[in-house]
């Protein structure tokens, strides 16, 4: 990024700290354990540019290490990293717990939405009406928008019917649209 525009946003924030510091993040791939304090580090580093606010650092920062690319990282026996790549500590036992539950936490909830039934009535599987077992004279009911209307058909072709509804206007309908 060789622009001298606001960062905005926070994967663009994230993607800059990887070309700054990519020893400490990196943009794709499992994220390395960062050092506890970073905040400040960065802070300090990046005092004079303009493009970074301490805000949305601070927001990129906490969706980085909310992710699940970096939680997956959280390891007994991984070293923490600074800046520079350099080591920062060891992850202690607590850290590693607390980034399993949290990665857990985080999928049970992106998981049981997706399973979960949102209200709706299920969805049916459409019956579609086989035109050859028409004929002229035969009731049926049509939809007209969302709701059906009786109707008599006048005409079976090959690819549709001709039907006149109930109130006396003619339509031309293909077989989807008949209800059986």
């Amino acid at each position: 990024m060789e622009n001298n525009e606001k960062i905005t946003n926070s994967k663009e924030l994230i993607a800059y700290l990887s070309e700054l510091f990519p020893a400490c993040f990196i943009a794709a791939g499992e994220a390395r354990p960062l050092k506890i304090g970073i905040f400040q580090d960065l802070a300090a580093r990046l005092a004079d540019d303009t493009r970074v606010s301490k805000t949305l650092l601070r927001s990129a920062l906490r969706q980085y290490t909310s992710s699940w690319r970096y939680l997956h990282g959280l390891r007994p026996g991984v070293l923490r990293v600074d800046l520079d790549g350099n080591p920062a500590g060891e992850l202690t036992e607590e850290h590693v717990t607390h980034a399993k539950a949290a990665l857990k936490e985080s999928k049970d909830k992106i998981f049981s939405s997706r399973r979960k039934n949102t209200g709706k009535p299920a969805k049916q599987k459409k019956v579609v009406v086989d035109l050859s077992t028409l004929k002229a004279g035969q009731q049926i009911k049509v939809m007209v928008g969302k709701s059906p209307v009786s109707g008599s058909i006048k005409e079976v072709t090959r690819d549709d019917v001709q039907v006149e509804l109930s109130s006396g206007m003619q339509v031309r309908v293909k077989a989807e649209y008949l209800v059986p």
